[in-house]
C-alpha cells in the first residue's frame, strides 16, 4: 500500500486533476490519496485557501461575503464542468461550501478554520468523483469520520496520539480512499487546522498509522535539489536523503516538504519519495531512514533569512549556576521560542525569527535581560540569514569547516556566527541577509562543482 499526497499545484484546474487520477488509476498500490485546496493556475492566480480567508475575514467583518464565496465557488464549478462530473455532486460540493459560509460566527478562530477547512474537504470529494468518472472504485473520507483527532489549537493544531490506531481503519478500505489534508477534528468534533502547508502533516499521520509501504508526496518539481534554484539555477537533484538530512534542509529553508510532517514517517520507518506531478516516472528523491554517506560529501545547502539575534555578555558568566536557565526562562514568559543558542565563555546569543521579537517584545526582554541576569551588555542584530550545509557524510570529516568559510571568505560574507552541533551533519552559518545569494552560490560552487 502507498500513500501518496497531491499539493495545491498539482491540482490547481481540471487538466491538473485529471492527471493526478491518472496517476493514481496506474498503481493499483495507490490506495490513499491525500489532497490539498486548489493552487495557483499561473503566476498572478489566486490559491484558493487564500479565497477562501478573505471570504471568512469579509464575513467576520459584518460584510455581506458573497463576492468572494462566488470566487471560491467559481474554482471548483470550472473543474466539475471541464470534468463533466455528475451535477448532483457538485450541487452537494456548493451546499457544502455554502453552509460553512453561513455559518455563525461565534468564534473568530473557528469560523475561519471551518472555511479554510472547506479547500481540502471540496477537492477530496472532488477528485473521488472524478476517479470514479474514470471507473476506479473511489471514496471521500473525512477527517472526522476516519479519527484524525487534533488539539484544539485553531490554525496550529497537532495530531493527537490516539489519531493513529484509530487511521489504522483507512486500510482495511476497499477501492482508493480519497482524504483531505491539512484539517482534523478535536474530540469534541470541531474542525481545526493546521499551519499552512500542513497537509503534507496529515499525509504523513496516514502513511505512519497504515503502515504504508511508501509515502509518496507529489510537487511540482522533479525531485529534491542541491541548493535553492531561485539562488543557483543549475542545483542538481538529490537521489536520496536521510530524515535527519532532510529535517536540516526543511527547517532551513528548504520548502519540498512541511519539516513537522517528517515526524509521523520517521517514528514508524516509512520512506518517502518525493515526485513530479507531470513527470510521475521519473525517479524523483527519496528520503529514507538510514544510508551509506560519501565521506566529507555535502548533500544540500538550504537558507532562510527573516532571523535577529541578542547577545548578552557577562565577565564570569560561566561561573554563575543557573544563568543558561534563567536566561531561557526570560523567553519562555515571553511566550517567545528560540531557534538557536551559540554562546562563549562569558557570553550567550540566542537567534530568533525576527517577526517574533517585535519592537515591543525587543524592549521588554532587553529590561528584564538587564535586570534580573544583571548583564554587562546586551545587543540586538536584526536583518540576518542563516545558510545552512547538510550532509551525513560531514561527521568525522577533517577540513570542511574551513573550506566553507574560505568559500564565503573568497566572496567577502563576514560570518556573524557559525554553529554544528554535536551529531556533525550540520553546519550553520549567521551572515547579513544581503550577503545571502553570493554566499549560496559561493558555498555550492565549493561543495558541488566537482560533482557536476
Amino acid at each position: 500500500m502507498k500513500v501518496c499526497k497531491f499539493g495545491g499545484s498539482s491540482l490547481a484546474d481540471a487538466e491538473a486533476v485529471s492527471t493526478v487520477c491518472g496517476i493514481v488509476a496506474a498503481d493499483r498500490t495507490r490506495r490513499i490519496v491525500v489532497v490539498s485546496a486548489p493552487g495557483r493556475r499561473q503566476d498572478d492566480d489566486t490559491k484558493v485557501t487564500d479565497l477562501l480567508i478573505a471570504c471568512a475575514k469579509a464575513k467576520l467583518a459584518g460584510r455581506p461575503g458573497e463576492p468572494e464565496r462566488a470566487a471560491v465557488w467559481a474554482r471548483y464549478e470550472e473543474i466539475g464542468r471541464t470534468l463533466g462530473l455528475p451535477a448532483e455532486l457538485m450541487e452537494e460540493l456548493e451546499q457544502s461550501l455554502r453552509a460553512r459560509f453561513e455559518a455563525d460566527p461565534v468564534s473568530r478562530e473557528r469560523y475561519l478554520d471551518g472555511m479554510k477547512a472547506a479547500g481540502e474537504d471540496l477537492c477530496a470529494r472532488l477528485v473521488a468523483g472524478a476517479l470514479r468518472a474514470r471507473g476506479v472504485e473511489a471514496g471521500y473520507v473525512s477527517p472526522a469520520e476516519a479519527g484524525l483527532l487534533l488539539s484544539a489549537e485553531h490554525g496550529n493544531a497537532v495530531v493527537l496520539p490516539e489519531s493513529y490506531a484509530n487511521l489504522a481503519s483507512l486500510r482495511e478500505r476497499q477501492g482508493v480512499s480519497v482524504f483531505p489534508g491539512f484539517f482534523g477534528v478535536t474530540k469534541e468534533g470541531v474542525t481545526v487546522t493546521f499551519p499552512r502547508g500542513g497537509s503534507d502533516i496529515t499525509a504523513a499521520a496516514v502513511a505512519a498509522a497504515v503502515k504504508a509501504e511508501v509515502y509518496e508526496n507529489f510537487t511540482d518539481v522533479d525531485a529534491v535539489l542541491a541548493a535553492e534554484p531561485s539562488l543557483v539555477p543549475e542545483a542538481q537533484p538529490i537521489e536520496e536523503l536521510t530524515y535527519r538530512e532532510m529535517r536540516e534542509l526543511s527547517y532551513a529553508g528548504f520548502a519540498v516538504l512541511h519539516d513537522e510532517a517528517l515526524l509521523p514517517v520517521v517514528h514508524a520507518g516509512i520512506p518517502i519519495c518525493v515526485k513530479n506531478t507531470k513527470r510521475p516516472d521519473a525517479p524523483g528523491t527519496r528520503i529514507v531512514p538510514e544510508r551509506s554517506g560519501e565521506h566529507g560529501k555535502v548533500v544540500g545547502i538550504a537558507s532562510g533569512g527573516g532571523f535577529c539575534t541578542i547577545f548578552v555578555s557577562k565577565y564570569l558568566m560561566n561561573r554563575e549556576i543557573g544563568f543558561g536557565r534563567r536566561f531561557l526562562q526570560i523567553f519562555e514568559e515571553e511566550g517567545l521560542s528560540y531557534e538557536h543558542v551559540p554562546s562563549g565563555i562569558d557570553n550567550l546569543s540566542i537567534i530568533l525569527r525576527e517577526t517574533a521579537l517585535t519592537p515591543e517584545a525587543e524592549q521588554h526582554v532587553c529590561r528584564r535581560l538587564k535586570k534580573e541576569l544583571e548583564v554587562d551588555d546586551v545587543d540586538v542584530e536584526r536583518g540576518l540569514a542563516l545558510i545552512m550545509i547538510v550532509g551525513e557524510g560531514m561527521r568525522f570529516t577533517v577540513g570542511l569547516a574551513a573550506r566553507a568559510t574560505r568559500a564565503l571568505a573568497d566572496v567577502g560574507v563576514n560570518v556573524e556566527m557559525l554553529n554544528q552541533g554535536s551529531s556533525e551533519i550540520s553546519m550553520m552559518f549567521g551572515v547579513k541577509a544581503e550577503s545571502r545569494r553570493r554566499a549560496v552560490r559561493s558555498l555550492y560552487d565549493t561543495f558541488f562543482a566537482e560533482t557536476s
